[in-house]
């Protein structure tokens, strides 16, 4: 059984059972004569409270609705339960009448919670977020009562594609498991996405949601070279170049490069480049910016000086 069970009201729950008979009193346990199930509530030593007692499979009536879904000649005991309401909420432990066999494990007992509210969902990445790379993926919410398993919905920022199944869990719950498969591109960087989970209850329905925000890991975008002062300047005065982009994670290295004469010429790395101009430093200038995604490239921005023969007093950038 597993340890809890977490249950809506108006629903079923099925409970996931199982037993093993000592070897010592297997010879006690006759198959062949079908077993009776009983589920107390509360605390194992029913006697003490007899109406602790809320289902025994060999009565016509009990005090809750159910069944013993499970083949008890072959120690499965897996019970479903209809119609819960908040007071079923308690721990429920299971005991097995045969002839002459009688037991109840002291040790064992599942946890039964019931709300008026599903649980979450919970969303899972598989890999890293990458632009331009397939990711998926996974919504997973619990199916407490599998007749009637949650629908689970998508909302994204993009197109996707889905795909939906029924899991068994570790300890023999079901859940409904979502899978989306998309495309994601430096656009959807920090854009939330949402499964929902619509359970059927009754004539209603009930649902719970997970957003989660993505991480979408991108090369250097939108990179940008300015230059101050823009006009043209003299020999020996101060000018600075500014590179800017965005990019996740955040650029690492940024190069400065000079054409001139039609050379290309790295000739600083930093966010920022100050020069104090000399006449070999006219001519055009742009940045790029690096991160372990790749690179971006930025515009050129023209260093124009003043008296340099071919030159104009003009505003550039």
């Amino acid at each position: 059984m597993p340890d809890r069970l977490d249950v809506l009201t108006g629903s079923c729950v099925q409970i996931p059972c199982s037993f093993d008979i000592p070897d010592q009193h297997k010879d006690k346990f006759n198959s062949a004569i079908l077993p009776s199930g009983v589920w107390i509530k509360e605390n194992s030593k029913f006697r003490e409270k007899p109406d602790n007692v809320i289902f025994n499979s060999s009565k016509m009536v009990n005090r809750y609705q159910g069944e013993i879904t499970g083949n008890i000649s072959q120690m499965n005991c897996t019970t479903v339960f209809f119609n819960v309401t908040t007071n079923y909420t308690d721990k429920y432990y299971f005991r097995i009448e045969s002839q002459p066999y009688r037991a109840t494990d002291p040790d064992k007992s599942v946890n039964i919670v019931v709300s008026d509210l599903p649980s979450s969902p919970i969303i899972t990445v598989s890999g890293e977020v990458k632009e331009g790379t397939p990711v998926s993926l996974n919504c997973s919410a619990v199916a407490p009562c599998p007749e009637h398993p949650p629908e689970l919905t998508w909302t994204l920022p993009t197109q996707f594609t889905t795909e939906n199944q029924l899991q068994e869990n570790p300890d023999q719950t079901i859940s409904v498991l979502s899978t989306v498969t998309f495309t994601p591109s430096y656009l959807h960087h920090e854009k939330n996405i949402t499964c929902t989970a619509v359970y059927p209850v009754g004539t209603s329905n009930k649902k719970a949601e997970h957003n989660m925000m993505l991480n979408v890991s991108f090369s250097p975008k939108d990179t940008s070279a300015s230059i101050s002062p823009a006009d043209s300047v003299s020999v020996g005065s101060c000018v600075n170049l500014t590179c800017s982009s965005t990019a996740n994670p955040p650029v690492t290295n940024f190069t400065w490069f000079q054409i001139s004469e039609g050379e290309t010429t790295q000739v600083a790395s930093g966010l920022s480049y100050t020069l104090n101009v000399t006449v070999g430093d006219g001519g055009l200038y742009y940045c790029e910016a690096r991160n372990s995604q790749g690179c971006g490239k930025s515009n050129e921005v023209q260093l124009a000086i003043k008296g340099k023969m071919g030159t104009k007093d003009t505003i550039v950038g």
